[in-house]
């Protein structure tokens, strides 16, 4: 290695950055926001997120290398609960930098309960404080900030935005600062670790959650049967898994109208990300005890290995 290299490491950070906290506070989002584009599904609903999804920064003096993860949770006990749980808790140890999020003006068992979790981590951690523009009382924020580091040993304590994309380059600066020196880990133009295959099944299962979240909450699941490309044409072809016949009434629709619809806005979707046009079919079928059967979620693609 010449001399010149031997700068450029030096200069140049690159590493692993686990997000972690309780479901819902908003992981998904940050890093769609620093990324600037979705690699990983965001809705309002607790527990969307259910793989364990990298995705990658490329900046001019640093690679940072996002571990999207579920929620940590409690309470859940089916084999689908146990594999967000692992998901989530097997990234803390093999990451160079952890970030711990919490919402702004709450502060719960949950958030306790995660905290505890990390006091064995070894890698630094950085808290961010999420949706602090929410908070009406600006006054407010200061004293969250050290009532949060004195919770904790944190390298830094950041309040941001996720969803207006706020305060982002200052939780940056403080991960790069923990971050070790060294070459890029990932190809310079890779945005994350996961194909088109695994990306038109999460924005399928997306849309499920945003127009079915009360009535089906976390009884279904999507797997694609035929994924072929056709020079600008995808044509998929994808199961919509659920436990019961009374949810699969729920999910087609009065007509068929209800599943028409997920289609048409997954298809959109699919077609802004992958950049071509889809043309999507979508079938409904019952699967019972899918949510608990572990060799059939490792068939479906949950699999904590990874």
């Amino acid at each position: 290695m010449t001399e010149t290299e031997s700068a450029t490491d030096t200069d140049f950070a690159s590493g692993f950055v686990a997000l972690v906290g309780r479901p819902n506070v908003g992981k998904s989002t940050l890093l769609n926001a620093v990324l600037g584009q979705k690699v990983s599904i965001a809705t309002r609903k607790p527990q969307t997120t259910r793989h364990r999804i990298l995705g990658i920064h490329q900046r001019d003096d640093a690679q940072i290398v996002y571990v999207d993860t579920p929620g940590l949770h409690e309470g859940g006990r089916t084999a689908m609960n146990r594999y967000m749980n692992e998901a989530a808790g097997s990234a803390l140890g093999d990451v160079d930098v952890v970030v711990f999020m919490i919402e702004a003006g709450r502060w719960t068992d949950a958030d306790k309960r995660v905290l505890q979790r990390l006091q064995t981590v070894r890698a630094p951690v950085v808290a961010v404080i999420n949706k602090a523009d929410r908070l009406r009382d600006k006054n407010r924020l200061l004293p969250e900030i050290e009532a949060l580091a004195g919770r904790y040993d944190f390298a830094a304590v950041v309040p941001v935005s996720a969803l207006k994309s706020d305060k982002l380059d200052a939780l940056e600066s403080a991960l790069i600062e923990a971050l070790p020196r060294g070459p890029a880990l990932f190809p310079r133009d890779q945005i994350t670790d996961r194909d088109e295959r695994f990306m038109a099944t999460e924005l399928i299962r997306e849309q499920l959650t945003l127009m079915l979240g009360d009535e089906l909450p976390y009884a279904s699941t999507v797997e694609i049967e035929a994924f072929e490309q056709e020079g600008q044409l995808r044509r998929i072809a994808a199961i919509i898994w659920v436990e019961r016949v009374g949810q699969r009434r729920i999910v087609i629709g009065e007509g068929g109208e209800q599943a028409k619809r997920i289609g048409a806005a997954a298809r959109l979707q699919m077609e802004h990300l992958l950049g071509g046009r889809v043309y999507l079919k979508l079938w409904v079928k019952v699967r019972e005890g899918w949510s608990d059967d572990a060799r059939l979620l490792k068939s479906l693609g949950y699999s904590a290995d990874r």
